[in-house]
């Protein structure tokens, strides 16, 4: 991929560079970036630990242990060369390690970040993973891997494809810098798994796991569900056109302004639609936030349609804007399902018109 500059009579390519030549180093500029802003490589992880290495007789560290919003540990490997060198059989190690981690052991480890305070850093991960209590919650014994690099041989890309047709979930994320007069560009690319090839992917994918192992009721039941949903939302917007079936019971997607999600979910006896706040992952602001958007109340309800739930902070950094529909959950059989499919995609649109404005012009 190339970037252009327009000028009035022409698009002149912007000029590439490279980490070393711009003096970029790996931990100290690449590490340290992304570990403030995860959003290149992905909108839905929390970083657990930075150079994380607990292990006898080992002084091998990850770059970044991740947790993403399905409750799976994802270990994240970076490298500022042009063909990724090893890092797939590095991450594959880690991978190994953190796999017999527990929802406590992580709790630890993310305490550390907070001056050893355990109950705020519970507090945090539940809040992230959008759960009441730590009864709810258990890791799923699945990691995912994200390979950042500022480009990949041809042998590491033909290994992880491979390793991903066994099941494996490995992304590679190219980070390409350019030089445009005294500032530096970074495109950020997924090259692999291609988003235009996601969807044929992951139902290559899902058939060979139907092939080898039983998933459990509830994960067939969400997955069968969003299929459905997707298909049917397909229909109707773009908003969740880049998202594959999950087997968790929610997804969520942007309204346009990093802190603020709109998600849909699908619990036993009901189903919500809602806008997650979580503004730079600090509680004032995210209040803040909220209360402007409690001003326009009125407004919003009534671009929205119906009354919504204004949900505060509580225990928690984050707030919540919801719409529920009680008697609606995942047990409803599934002859029924297309009808609340059809009111959550409804719900979701209409949340998306009724917000998108106003957070647009919130001054934070």
């Amino acid at each position: 991929m190339s970037l252009f500059r327009i000028t009035t009579d022409r698009m002149e390519p912007v000029p590439t560079t490279t980490f070393a030549r711009e003096k970029l180093l790996e931990r100290r500029d690449l590490q340290r970036l992304l570990r403030q802003d995860l959003s290149p490589i992905g909108d839905d992880l929390m970083v657990i630990a930075e150079e994380f290495g607990q292990w006898e007789d080992s002084n091998r560290r990850i770059d970044l242990l991740c947790l993403s919003k399905d409750a799976c540990l994802v270990v994240v490997e970076l490298k500022r060369t042009e063909d990724g060198g090893h890092m797939e059989l590095q991450a594959l190690r880690y991978a190994a390690m953190v796999s017999s981690m527990t929802l406590d052991q992580v709790i630890d480890v993310y305490a550390r970040t907070r001056d050893g305070d355990h109950d705020t850093a519970r507090a945090e991960i539940l809040d992230f993973l959008g759960l009441e209590s730590e009864d709810e919650a258990e890791l799923t014994g699945d990691v995912r891997i994200i390979l950042v690099s500022a480009d990949f041989s041809t042998e590491l890309t033909t290994a992880v494809l491979w390793l991903n047709q066994r099941e494996l979930d490995i992304t590679c994320i190219r980070l390409r810098p350019y030089r445009m007069g005294n500032e530096i560009l970074i495109d950020a690319t997924q090259i692999i798994p291609l988003p235009e090839a996601a969807e044929y992917e992951v139902k290559l994918r899902e058939q060979e796991k139907e092939k080898r192992k039983v998933e459990s009721v509830r994960h067939e039941i969400f997955h069968r569900f969003w299929s459905q949903l997707l298909a049917r939302a397909d229909q109707k917007t773009q908003m969740l056109s880049s998202h594959s079936p999950a087997k968790s019971n929610w997804i969520s997607c942007s309204i346009g302004r990093r802190g603020f999600n709109l998600d849909i979910a699908l619990a036993k006896e009901y189903a919500l639609v809602d806008c997650y706040i979580l503004v730079e992952r600090n509680k004032e602001k995210s209040v803040a936030a909220f209360d402007a958007l409690m001003e326009r109340r009125e407004e919003i309800e009534k671009r929205f349609g119906a009354p919504l739930e204004w949900r505060s902070v509580e225990k928690n950094r984050s707030c919540r804007i919801v719409y529920m529909m009680p008697d609606a959950g995942w047990t409803l059989p599934e002859s029924e399902w297309p009808a609340l499919q059809d009111r959550m995609i409804d719900a979701l649109i209409r949340l998306d018109v009724a917000l998108r404005k106003p957070i647009a012009e919130l001054t934070l």
